[in-house]
């Protein structure tokens, strides 16, 4: 059998395991439903399956697996495509990705059971935890010499700001500013570990003045070295203890054990000439010296699943509570004033825009007013992305959760949003929200 006509097969074959979707709910701790019972129209759910099938055949992404869950129950489930082209592996419902940012979330939710326990409050200043930033500048512009012209903070930015990207931070990558040309020179976060990474962006100035604009940072790798000191524990260690064991989350962390490297997708770059792949990092199943808060988790469509359902339902799932409702109700309400999301400042762009309409919470980005930005999505839906093509949502109003995990970085000329495409498809399904 040729290679076109095996992969052909394959997919048939996957197609057929993936309607099973009962086995594979109960694999992943969380039972199914069927679509109808919870006011899906299964006929209908078959136009998001076409659309994302569509990504493969294309060649637009090699592979994706996605979940799809309304009152705690999984109503549609898929895996699409390949793990590994080359090698005609199949992507499954355990396929092991590396998450990125999507990360961040759950490193807000270990901040959380911190703030729960009195080890911080959003009103504290970042220095009180972090006294190597007792110094920092604000830069206000470059001078007639062409150096950067550095002013004092009007405040000193404070935990509520570091959790919602406005304390003055930036990553680098998403700017071309002096400042973000000191990130991208300097590359804090490939330091040895976290406490050098703080040593130096102690060094670079901020980029905005605190609380005047919202702008993608490394805040959430800051928030991962405050979970380190107020816990005493690596950040990897807080979050198997407090996190992922408890929820089940079994293959989820900073590392892949050697005997789950078989189920690790590659991670494709998207570009021009189609899908290239990357090579698989070779400390995938060493901890890292430096975990990263803001973007270096592992994990599968289930876990995340798990923990998204625990954020929905409030903060407990399978009887087992993280953190209280009103911590939840914290993370997922806005915070940023009026001024920033009127101001299209230092944003990202696409759907992840900060604008009249949306939000940003702790660790979350909100949706306040889907009208005003065109989007079906519930209000008050609360979500993020990894860069590899890994989003979520979490729709309280309609009580309704997406996952989907994909592998490829930068995008391939004709692909649109799977995202913005799926939020389409998956409210276009949803004919009876009532129920």
């Amino acid at each position: 059998m040729n290679t076109a006509r095996s992969r052909a097969f394959l997919s048939f074959v996957f197609a057929l395991l993936a309607t099973a979707s009962s086995v594979q709910a109960r694999d992943v701790g969380i039972a199914a439903a069927k679509p109808e019972s919870v006011g899906f129209s299964n006929e209908r759910l078959q136009e998001l399956d076409k659309a994302l099938q569509s990504y493969v055949d294309n060649k637009q992404i090699a592979g994706l697996a996605t979940i799809l869950a309304r009152h705690g129950k999984i109503v549609h489930e898929k895996a699409y495509g390949w793990q590994d082209i080359a090698s005609d592996t199949p992507m499954k419902m355990d396929t092991i990705v590396r998450i990125y940012s999507m990360t961040k979330p759950i490193t807000g939710v270990a901040m959380m059971m911190l703030y729960e326990e009195g080890k911080w409050k959003p009103s504290d200043p970042i220095v009180r935890y972090i006294p190597e930033f007792k110094d920092l500048k604000v830069f206000a512009g470059v001078g007639a010499d062409g150096k950067p012209i550095l002013e004092a903070p009007k405040h000193a930015p404070t935990m509520a700001e570091l959790m919602s990207h406005s304390a003055g931070f930036t990553y680098g990558y998403f700017g071309a500013t002096p400042v973000d040309k000191m990130y991208q020179e300097d590359h804090p976060l490939a330091k040895q570990n976290l406490q050098q990474a703080i040593e130096r962006l102690a060094q670079i100035p901020l980029l905005y003045q605190p609380g005047e604009a919202w702008v993608y940072s490394v805040s959430v790798d800051i928030q991962g070295h405050i979970v380190e000191k107020l816990s005493g524990k690596t950040l990897g260690a807080f979050m198997k203890e407090r996190i992922f064991d408890p929820l089940g989350m079994k293959d989820t962390g900073f590392h892949v054990p050697k005997e789950k490297l078989g189920r690790v997708a590659t991670i494709y770059q998207g570009g021009a000439k189609g899908l290239t792949p990357t090579p698989i990092d070779p400390n995938v199943s060493v901890e890292p010296t430096l975990p990263q808060g803001g973007g270096g988790l592992y994990s599968t469509a289930g876990d995340y699943l798990r923990f998204a359902q625990m954020v929905a339902n409030g903060g407990v799932l399978d009887g087992k509570r993280l953190l209280a409702p009103a911590s939840i109700e914290l993370m997922r309400t806005n915070v940023l004033s009026d001024e920033v999301l009127a101001s299209n400042k230092f944003g990202l762009p696409g759907f992840y825009r900060q604008r009249p309409g949306t939000g940003f919470g702790f660790d979350f980005f909100v949706v306040q007013d889907p009208a005003k930005i065109g989007s079906p999505i519930g209000k008050g839906s609360f979500l993020w992305y990894g860069i590899a093509g890994t989003w979520f949502w979490i729709d309280p109003t309609n009580d309704l959760i997406f996952i989907s995990m994909i592998q490829r970085r930068g995008t391939v000329p004709g692909s649109p949003s799977t995202e913005e495409l799926s939020h389409k498809l998956v409210y276009q399904a949803l004919v009876a929200p009532e129920k």
